[in-house]
């Protein structure tokens, strides 16, 4: 199962060497279901789709995400594939879960009680627009009859019976009619909805994966996730960052049995929330795939920070997924890593791969306690393991 928000939904037709991807896209032996984008009040039992063979007349509007994983695994396994496809653009995790769990934990009343408010609010919403619509018609006829260009049309409120962030409308009625299918796993792409509510986050997106694993009564079936790829500017120095927190959600999901995660960091576009490389993406699901659900020996995820040991004014880092050994990509110049004393002011900061370890000082900072590493919405980067595979970004603190 292939789920999650726009960069799930981002077609194949849309990614890096589109045209070439599709023309090469000829294995019968892997099948495509795609969802419809529908929601719903309560859990339902059936949805729309076909099954479609992958080849160059289907594979253009399907996941490309999706579609780039189970290619990898085909080619890995030679086995049948199917992949079903049950995305929307936009929406957070809460649409993805059952009622029943957002009511389980005080921590989600919040988004219970903003549900009801915006519902409450629906009324008022659609007369304003209807003033606005009505102003609209005016000052667009008067435009047209200048010769002007006619001013921006104001888009109606969405009804709430039709809106995708209803909590748990998009699990009702695209994840629930999927519980009755036998599954190997589940691939999740989603994260950028609930960048500003990262702390939240940290319970939410693992009560949503135990949630699938006990509404589809498998047991704890493999969940891989993508990481928040990197996006917007790059900063000069050190600051905070919601997306970076949404990141560390993620990555502390890991503690999940099952779990793996596709760190994303190196791939992302500065301008475009919607990177055209999925292939990556694809490939790196796939590893773990291959790993935790098929029980494959194989490197499958870049260094995730393990540990910290002071030295003598610098930090020494200790990592899990090391692989074949710490590497830096692009130069032979370790960037990213920030360092702060105990006023947990944080400075830039040097750093060198010392075995299978990472040494972190910076001269304005005798007494170092704490290091990030990655740490921005758009960060700089470069440790990697041997395998190719990029460091997940992390802090100390």
């Amino acid at each position: 199962v292939c789920s999650g928000q726009s960069n799930m939904q981002w077609a194949v037709s849309n990614s890096a060497n589109a045209e070439q991807e599709i023309a090469l896209a000829n294995y019968p032996r892997i099948r495509f279901f795609t969802v419809k984008r529908t929601v719903a009040d309560e859990p339902l039992h059936d949805t729309e789709g076909n099954w479609v063979k992958c080849d160059p007349k289907t594979v253009g509007s399907f996941s490309a995400v999706g579609y780039f994983f189970g290619r990898a695994l085909y080619k890995a396994l030679s086995v049948p594939i199917g992949l079903i496809h049950s995305s929307w653009g936009a929406t957070p995790a809460e649409s993805w879960m059952t009622r029943q769990t957002l009511e389980s934990n005080p921590e989600f009343k919040p988004i219970l009680d903003h549900w009801e408010q915006m519902v409450a609010n629906y009324p008022q919403a659609e007369q304003k627009y209807k003033q606005e619509l009505a102003q609209w018609e005016q000052e667009a006829k008067k435009a047209k009859d200048e010769g002007k260009p006619e001013p921006a049309k104001p888009q109606p409120p969405v009804a709430p019976e039709n809106n995708p962030w209803k909590p748990s409308g998009l699990y009702n009625a695209m994840i629930s009619p999927l519980t009755h299918y036998a599954i190997r796993g589940a691939i999740w792409y989603q994260g950028e909805s609930n960048a500003g509510r990262a702390y939240q986050y940290r319970k939410l997106f693992p009560a949503m994966i135990r949630d699938w694993r006990r509404e589809w009564k498998l047991g704890n079936f493999p969940f891989l996730f993508v990481q928040l790829a990197n996006f917007m500017e790059t900063k000069p120095e050190p600051a905070e960052s919601d997306w970076a927190e949404l990141r560390e959600a993620q990555l502390m999901t890991l503690a999940l049995p099952k779990t793996g995660m596709a760190v994303a960091i190196d791939i992302g576009e500065a301008k475009d929330i919607h990177p055209k490389n999925k292939q990556d993406v694809g490939n790196r699901l796939s590893l773990a795939a291959l790993s935790i659900a098929y029980g494959q020996k194989a490197v499958y995820s870049g260094p995730i920070y393990r540990s910290m040991v002071i030295e003598k004014g610098k930090i020494r880092l200790h990592f899990n997924h090391v692989g074949g050994g710490l590497m830096v990509k692009d130069g032979d110049q370790l960037k990213g890593f920030a360092i702060a004393g105990e006023d947990r002011k944080f400075v830039r900061a040097e750093a060198e791969i010392s075995g299978s370890t990472v040494l972190v000082w910076s001269d304005h900072v005798p007494k170092p306690v704490a290091v990030r590493y990655a740490w921005a919405t758009n960060p700089i980067c470069s440790l990697y393991n041997k395998e190719g595979l990029p460091a997940s970004p992390f802090r100390t603190d």
